[in-house]
């Protein structure tokens, strides 16, 4: 009985022994050829794997019962109907990861990847697209998983910038990749049949927080599509205007405290000089605190030329809605001024004499008595290019009618500046602006003038008369201290009279 039972079951075919035996009679000759087969094979696979990822990404998309496509059928290829699936199920293709380190790794792959892009911007550039709300999330997804990444560390040893240098930019080797998606993120947000109100879902807090973290990149080209994206962001998306405004100023306040490097500064200013030039009147308490926390420290860092255009633009866009905040400006710019760096002081009088053309009278009278005590060291720098530009305020009509009218103050504060430059400058070309400078004051107010004259050689004569004493006196104290011997210096040191040293 048990013979018949085995004698029942399939027999084992021996067709393995046969294949084995075949690939052992396989000559040199055709080696070569079986190996790339076996790679074409092998990337053949590796797509194909990809592809069954889309399908099961593409699976918790779809709702049931609807026709999954493959992504890389052309969307001319199928009825209008099928295209807003083909385009979910393109991005889906799209949302896959790749690394472009290497050139030579998974480059079938890459280049699928690449031509479904393509597709995808020439589907968007026809304005044929139709934004339902899985294909909203399948977008937000895509860009999600392709453009928010980490940054390599910025090493403590690295070269510091200086003030209107730049480092050499550092360009992302996976941008012909990245550029395409920031390109259909673009067009996307700039759909108008896009809409807000579902598309806010996903263009939530958290992707804004990572979109801005972006502008850290050290691309310049990705941080000039990144500008785009985040307008149109802040045009589109009304309700995410105040979080976006409190966003940036975070990235300000570490900038200016903590790490002092950002690479998109200068951009977020940009950005935020329009959104500061929409804003209504009165201004809001919100945007004076943006203003006087985040705008005027911007002024601190070393690296201010970089971006001091646009925050120049920014707080003259306060300015010109509010006039009264040019003496808060100006005051915080004051707190910071630099003494020893010769291009950020040309840079703050640049900014300092757009700001005093909008300035107010009653303002002006608030803050001269500083403004004009830094001016008058502006004049008598060394650094001739600073002492120029600080004798240009004076060609400033708009400067000029307010020196004019308050000339008893500011005279005696700028006069000794140009006595000192009359008599020790080394410049021929400041020696020529600061005499036209006094002359310009004679025909303003001569009597003014000769009483700044003869108030500035009282001062020097009594200078000179402390000067001399303080020289006599240290004389007197080297002649007592050489006659006595050095063995009684101890004990007569008490004995000796108290000497008064006049300074």
């Amino acid at each position: 009985m048990l013979k018949q039972i085995l004698a029942k079951l399939p027999k084992k075919s021996s067709k393995s022994n046969s294949e084995d035996s075949s690939y052992g009679s396989i000559s040199s000759n055709n080696l070569v050829d079986v190996i790339n087969g076996f790679q074409f094979i092998n990337s053949c696979n590796a797509i194909t794997s990809r592809l069954n990822a889309v399908k099961r990404m593409s699976s918790s998309i779809f709702p049931a019962g609807t026709e999954m496509l493959e992504p890389h059928i052309s969307f001319k290829d199928i009825p209008n109907s099928d295209k807003q699936n083909l385009f979910v199920s393109k991005l889906n293709f799209c949302s896959l990861v790749y690394d472009f380190s290497d050139p030579e790794k998974q480059s079938a792959e890459k280049g699928l990847k690449r031509q479904i892009l393509v597709e995808l911007i020439e589907f968007l550039a026809s304005d044929s697209a139709k934004f339902s709300e899985q294909a909203i999330a399948a977008m937000c997804t895509m860009c999600a998983n392709n453009l928010f990444r980490e940054f390599p560390p910025k090493y403590t040893t690295r070269r510091v910038r200086g003030e209107t240098e730049a480092d050499e930019p550092l360009f992302d080797v996976a941008w012909s990749h990245l550029q395409l998606i920031y390109d259909i993120l673009l067009r996307f947000l700039s759909y108008n049949s896009l809409d807000a109100k579902i598309a806010k879902k996903y263009v939530d807090n958290c992707f804004i927080l990572k979109l801005l973290d972006l502008f850290d990149s050290e691309d310049p080209r990705e941080r000039d599509c990144l500008k785009a994206i985040l307008h149109r962001v802040y045009g589109k998306f009304m309700v995410h205007r105040p979080f976006i405004r409190m966003a940036v100023a975070n990235i300000i306040y570490r900038f200016v405290y903590e790490t002092d490097h950002h690479n998109g500064i200068a951009e977020l200013l940009e950005i935020f000089g329009s959104v500061i030039s929409g804003f209504a009147l009165p201004l809001k308490k919100e945007h004076k605190l943006f203003l006087t926390k985040a705008l005027i420290p911007l002024h601190k860092p070393k690296s201010v030329g970089i971006y001091h255009h646009q925050l120049t633009y920014c707080i003259v866009q306060f300015v010109e809605k509010e006039p009264k905040l040019a003496g808060i400006v100006i005051e915080g710019m004051l707190k910071c001024w630099p003494v020893s760096n010769s291009q950020k002081q040309l840079m703050f009088l640049s900014e300092l004499e757009e700001l005093m053309e909008m300035i107010s009278l009653e303002e002006f009278e608030r803050i001269m008595v500083p403004i004009f005590r830094r001016i008058r060291f502006c004049l008598r720098s060394s650094h001739f290019q600073v002492s120029e530009r600080a004798h240009l305020f004076w060609n400033n009509d708009s400067i000029l009618g307010l020196i004019m009218k308050n000339r008893q103050v500011i005279m005696p504060l700028i006069f000794p500046a140009l006595e000192q430059n009359s008599q020790n400058h080394w410049n021929r070309a400041v020696l020529n602006l600061t005499e036209n400078l006094k002359k310009m004051f004679s025909e303003m107010d001569s009597e003014l003038l000769l009483e700044c004259q003869d108030k500035f050689e009282k001062e020097n004569s009594n200078l000179s008369l402390v000067t001399e004493r303080r020289k006599l006196t240290w004389e007197r104290l080297e002649n007592d201290a050489g006659l006595q011997p050095a063995a009684n210096n101890i004990s007569t040191r008490a004995e000796s009279s108290p000497c008064v040293v006049v300074c």
